[in-house]
């Protein structure tokens, strides 16, 4: 099962993703970065969006990723709970499912601005699996 943290990084937050494949990775870190704002267990998945981006570097195709996501939560209102990433060659395409954002239930802590370059990383880890980590500017 993918697993997810969050590491200290100045005045930012940094997400971690960790799957058996680099989607699951991805799908982790999104949800990493879902906490940052509020408990994921708290947003249910009621509506599904598709999203896609494109990018042949799979460390950029990560922080695209993930600021894709934060753009949808901007631009749509909404949190998101659950992801279902893939990938191949370059090109990411997911199922994000989430609600429109209810403050006193969710009780955001902070507004995410996107998914910087600082300390990105995808690769594999010593006994199997993938990590995929960035910074996160808030």
């Amino acid at each position: 099962m993918p697993e997810w943290q969050h590491f200290a990084h100045g005045a930012d937050i940094g997400v971690r993703g960790f799957g058996a494949t680099p989607a699951e990775a991805f799908e982790a870190a999104a949800v990493a970065l879902t906490a940052v704002i509020t408990d994921p267990a708290r947003v249910a998945p009621l509506q599904a969006i598709e999203l896609r981006c494109a990018v042949p570097d799979l460390e950029l195709l990560l922080a695209e990723w993930l600021n894709s996501v934060v753009y949808e939560m901007a631009t749509r209102g909404m949190l998101f709970s659950t992801f279902e990433v893939r990938i191949d060659d370059g090109r990411l395409e997911a199922r994000l499912r989430g609600e429109p954002v209810d403050v006193p239930r969710h009780q955001p802590a902070v507004e995410v601005k996107g998914a910087t370059l600082t300390e990105l990383a995808v690769r594999p880890v010593p006994g199997g699996g993938w990590l995929a980590q960035c910074v996160i500017d808030v």
